[in-house]
């Protein structure tokens, strides 16, 4: 087992990542901007190095920094938690070029599916159901005609090399497509460097559902169920729960089996998740995230397995010490995402937090690295805790995250725990009753305070 790792990120994945490390018998350097200094990783973590001014591309973004400080305090491995350079091939290349293991997949396997248009074809050859649309990029507008009419209006020119709905656009009709293939190329080169597009199916009104998988790239792989996060705003997840109400457990198994059995053909090895559009009872892949994703405490919640614990025992060359068979899913899980932000326009809202309180009591986790007296800096992400509430079913997690919602004290800054306390009163919601455009239209329709 490693002796000392680097956990090269900020706010609540770092904390996270650290408090995994220090219950393995683990100690951790932590890296941090100067805006950072005072980050509750930086001060928990054994050592600390500062890597740069605020900006990412100076600091989390810096991989001669972050090596170089890897270098300076011995360590044997390096996390790269999520975002920032998490799902960079070149990093974790560079990273066991250097000497060092990295907590994650291969670097083959990571930039392998960081191409949305390879990681769709390499689905299909690992069996994994997709969602109709071009073989490979679209260069010729004509050829983007073709495959219109061949699947269908309304259709989705996405980008090839990005996510986070940049590069992405609908189109209701031929004239629709020409005006969209432009605009998706030009944002997705502007967002990441690479004007490639390709086309999909659009489905009018599915789920997003994710299987967790587990895989140690040695024959053996387990999934831990799957996540709803179908309650997103401009592609951006704000609440997830576990299981999702929408599939049974005929659909759970099959999918979850279709997930393992890719991996194991795969020769994945690390943490990853596989994310699909689901609707009238068919799962379409969509992508897959080699790395741990924010929303994995839930799934940690239903199993009781640490995620970040298996991580770092895979990349340390363990076994899995599970089968499928082992895992029991207990329970129902949902997590909230507190964003320093205005619930109503979502404009950022960094600042100095006068007054901090978390809720407790039985069921009841909170992730976050920020305190009293904290100042949320203006240059990274907005997400400063995640709530994570369980019950032995989704009524009683929706009832303890009632409770939990009403306890929980953020003052100083505007934060999203108003739009949580709505959402969570939604019949809809209640019911189950949403899919990935219901959001979007519960935030239109709430009438401003």
């Amino acid at each position: 087992m490693f002796e000392k790792v680097l956990i090269a990120n900020r706010g609540e994945i770092a904390l996270r990542i650290h408090r995994a490390c220090r219950e393995m018998g683990i100690q951790t350097v932590a890296v941090h901007s100067t805006a950072d200094a005072d980050a509750m990783h930086v001060r928990l973590a054994d050592e600390s190095v500062c890597i740069g001014p605020p900006p990412g591309r100076d600091s989390y973004l810096n991989i001669p920094a972050i090596l170089s400080a890897a270098t300076i305090t011995g360590v044997d491995a390096i996390h790269p938690g999520v975002g920032f350079l998490s799902e960079n091939a070149d990093f974790a290349a560079m990273v066991e070029e250097h000497g060092f293991v990295f907590i994650g997949p291969s670097p083959e396997h990571i930039r392998l599916m960081g191409d949305k248009v390879a990681a769709k074809e390499a689905a299909v050859s690992l069996g994994i159901p997709v969602v109709p649309g071009s073989d490979g990029a679209i260069t010729e507008d004509e050829e983007a005609l073709q495959v219109a009419e061949s699947v269908g209006f309304p259709i989705l020119v996405k980008a090839a090399a990005g996510g986070g709905g940049r590069g992405m656009k609908v189109a209701g009709d031929r004239d629709g497509l020409i005006q969209a293939l432009g605009m998706a190329r030009s944002e997705a080169k502007a967002a990441f460097g690479n004007d490639a597009v390709y086309l999909e199916r659009y489905l009018g009104g599915p789920r997003h559902i994710e299987i967790q998988i587990l895989a140690d790239g040695q024959g053996n792989a387990v999934h831990l169920g799957e996540r709803d996060c179908s309650l997103q705003r401009r592609h951006q997840k704000l609440l997830e729960e576990a299981p999702s109400p929408a599939l049974n457990e005929s659909a759970r198994e099959g999918i979850g089996k279709v997930a393992t059995d890719a991996m194991l053909k795969f020769g994945y090895r690390s943490a990853g998740t596989l994310e699909f559009l689901y609707e009238n009872g068919e799962f379409f892949f969509i992508e897959m995230n080699t790395r741990l994703q924010v929303e994995h405490p839930i799934s940690e919640a239903i199993t009781g397995i640490d995620i970040v614990r298996e991580q770092i025992r895979i990349a340390a060359g363990s076994t899995l010490a599970l089968s499928q068979e082992d895992i029991a899913f207990s329970g129902h899980a949902i997590e909230c995402r507190i964003n320093a932000e205005d619930p109503k326009t979502f404009m950022p809202s960094p600042g100095t937090i006068t007054s901090h309180h978390v809720p407790g009591g039985l069921g009841v986790r909170v992730d976050s690295a920020i305190y009293g007296g904290y100042r949320i800096p203006p240059y990274y992400d907005s997400l400063i805790a995640k709530l994570i509430v369980h019950g032995r079913n989704r009524n009683e997690c929706l009832m303890r995250l009632r409770r939990a919602l009403e306890e929980y004290v953020v003052d100083g800054v505007k934060t999203t725990i108003p739009l949580h306390h709505e959402l969570i009163g939604a019949n809809d919601f209640i019911n189950g009753d949403y899919d990935i455009h219901w959001l979007e239209r519960f935030v239109d329709q709430t009438p401003e305070a």
